[in-house]
């Protein structure tokens, strides 16, 4: 139960006199086992920004699991974001960029709660920011939670994770520190530690640690994959929503596999990109200077396969039924890649050129990727190719394995467009679902393409709110006055989103079939990746051998 007092001036009488009453600005507090907080209240939600869940990973820190705080003994303000962790700066013209970078410092393990008034018991929606697991924070106006939380009568958390070099930078002496003996992954050991932080005090802010739903869209899909695959998070969740998610290989932490180098060795390599020694100099960096200096060598931050905290490849885990046992609703979006254009290939001068080197890449699985992925349009297909590749064929081999699991998964594709994304050849990019499922479709980056106030807008992004709280509550999404949203399975069914969404079936005809068989093939001989390169620039598909694993 909600323990809250809202300080409202009460009318006062001095020399006789009956001053007005005046409203003072509601600062609810609760008496969490974390500490009391003070944070601010508007049209029926309470807010509480910037709450701490972990030590800061500063100093010695640097490059640990996250440590847990003790209580504090003040009651702390909670009316501010904390900073956001350490990332680049400089973003460009991307659509994506905020208007200024951010405060960023490496005291950034914090995470925000909206809690409706009154609230009890609430299902609790926690959210992981995308940005390629190197930029993003949960402090984005696009992810407030205050519209999911009111109009669904669940407490929205979004949190804060390491980025870039210093979330994911796996290296031999930080290994040989570890009691384990492994490295990497302290950015998802800092989700992992949210998590545990919101089971242990989010009752006292109106929620339930026993209905919690993961949710994140690309990077943050990506760490929903990860926590459904990681043992020690299994016990910290309950339904799972990932958007526009990417079941990649991954980097093991001292051997080379379909294609990716040792973690370990990343890490030697990188310090040596920088004319360091050893690990020492690496703490001893500015923060700042080693996070750019890192995206400058070309460092890409992932999870790593240490038998620990990832045990094993995501295809394998998701195989054996070692995920997370949780419902599901997972989707992505038409135009993906028309936001993420390096994402796809040069496009061939011709149709016979285009179909050769399909058929040179592809062998006996040409005809079957040229039917899908035809000649006749080669725009479309480059851009389709390389969306399905990542974010089609996962999001249906998710449902899949989770309904193998005895669990419901629910699929959808979001295929809406607006003008000013139409006219940029925008039409249903890479996230732009969010701001539909937060309701904050006045709340866009300022290159973002406008959306308009419109019936037809406001009504998408009310059945998408409606869906998703009724996913969090129930583990199955319903809306009033919209489509029956069934389940996963053998008719491949699944909800478009589009102008009215509607429920359809056969996803896509084709894509997951070839898909894959491809990621069989590449996982048999085991050489390389299946991860971005794909159609006229794909590495040959190796021949039928081996059964899949």
């Amino acid at each position: 139960m909600m323990r809250i007092s809202t300080g409202v001036l009460a009318a006062l009488a001095i020399a006789g006199c009956a001053l007005m009453p005046t409203a003072a600005p509601a600062q609810p507090v609760v008496d969490a086992p974390a500490g009391a907080v003070r944070g601010e209240a508007a049209e029926g939600v309470n807010v509480f920004r910037g709450l701490p869940y972990a030590l800061p990973p500063t100093g010695w820190r640097r490059w640990r699991a996250p440590a847990p705080m003790s209580r504090w003994s003040e009651t702390r303000d909670a009316t501010a974001f904390g900073p956001a962790c350490h990332q680049p700066t400089a973003r460009g013209t991307s659509i994506y960029a905020a208007a200024e970078p951010p405060e960023m410092s490496e005291d950034c393990l914090s995470l925000n709660i909206w809690s409706p008034e009154g609230a009890t018991d609430a299902p609790v929606f926690v959210w992981i920011h995308g940005g390629a697991l190197t930029t993003g924070a949960s402090s984005e106006p696009m992810y407030d939670g205050a519209r999911l939380a009111a109009s669904q009568g669940m407490v929205v958390v979004s949190i804060n994770y390491r980025l870039g070099v210093l979330g994911y930078l796996a290296h031999p002496e930080l290994s040989a520190e570890s009691r384990r003996k492994v490295s990497g992954n302290y950015g998802l050991l800092d989700q992992i530690a949210a998590l545990k932080w919101i089971e242990a005090n989010i009752a006292a802010f109106g929620g339930d640690p026993d209905k919690v739903t993961i949710a994140g869209e690309s990077a943050g899909a990506l760490s929903v994959l990860y926590l459904m695959a990681s043992p020690q998070a299994h016990d910290l969740f309950d339904r799972a929503i990932a958007q526009s998610a990417y079941m990649i290989s991954t980097p093991e932490l001292r051997s080379s596999r379909y294609g990716d180098p040792p973690a370990e060795a990343v890490g030697v390599w990188l310090q040596s990109q920088l004319g360091l020694t050893n690990l020492a100099d690496l703490r001893a960096m500015d923060p700042q200077t080693l996070t750019t200096s890192a995206v400058r060598t070309g460092y890409q931050p992932w999870g790593t396969i240490d038998g620990e905290v990832l045990p094993e490849q995501l295809v394998e885990i998701f195989d054996r039924g070692q995920q997370a046992a949780v419902p599901l609703l997972v989707g992505f979006n038409q135009g993906e890649i028309r936001s993420l254009r390096a994402l796809a290939p040069p496009a061939p001068a011709t149709a016979a050129d285009y179909e050769a080197a399909v058929r040179e890449r592809y062998g006996d699985l040409a005809e079957a990727f040229l039917a899908v992925y035809p000649s006749s349009d080669i725009a479309q297909s480059v851009l389709a190719a390389p969306r399905d590749a990542l974010y089609g064929w996962t999001a249906e081999r998710m449902a899949r394995r989770q309904t193998a699991l005895g669990q419901p998964a629910f699929v959808y594709l979001f295929d809406h467009g607006y003008p000013a994304a139409d006219e940029a050849d925008l039409h249903a990019f890479h996230a732009a679902e969010i701001p539909y499922v937060f309701g904050g479709l006045d709340r866009l980056p300022p290159r973002w393409p406008v959306i308009p106030d419109t019936p037809v807008e406001r009504d998408l992004s009310d059945a998408m709110m409606a869906w998703w709280g009724a996913f969090a509550r129930d583990g199955a999404p319903s809306a009033p006055g919209q489509p029956v949203w069934p389940a996963w399975d053998r008719t491949r069914p699944y909800m478009a989103l589009e102008d009215g969404p509607v429920a359809r079936d056969d996803l896509m005809p084709g894509m997951f079939d070839l898909r894959e068989t491809e990621v069989c093939r590449r996982r048999v001989t085991g050489g390389t990746p299946w991860n971005w390169a794909v159609g006229v620039v794909a590495a040959p598909v190796p021949p039928a051998a081996s059964p899949c694993p």
